[in-house]
């Protein structure tokens, strides 16, 4: 699980290119609802080592972010090679989370 905000955000081309499931996880640093969500977060990943996880700092004007629509924090955009299959918006409970990665077909790993 990627645990900081990188400075620089993928291009959509990028996104779109990743193959199986990936989660692009649209957020702040100093976003309390982000930090809030983190530990769900990291729950549901624990049980998906090798799944593809992105952060991505959004703010206004920021490309990424305006491609997929986010208006709240935290996003979380479950891929499925580089499509969209559901996104979760300040997700409040670890199911919610697992559903989406039930979604996009990910077994749960052990």
């Amino acid at each position: 699980m990627q645990t900081d905000y990188p400075q620089t955000e993928p291009g959509r081309a990028e996104v779109d290119a990743q193959r199986g499931p990936f989660l692009l996880e649209f957020g702040s640093p100093w976003c309390g609802h982000c930090r809030r969500a983190q530990p769900l977060i990291a729950a549901a990943l624990g049980a998906h080592p090798g799944l593809g996880h992105r952060k991505v700092a959004d703010g206004p004007g920021l490309p990424l972010g305006r491609s997929f629509g986010v208006k709240l924090w935290p996003t979380l955009v479950f891929l499925r090679d580089g499509v969209e299959v559901v996104r979760a918006v300040r997700p409040q409970t670890q199911a919610e989370i697992d559903e989406g990665l039930r979604r996009i077909a990910l077994p749960p790993a052990g």
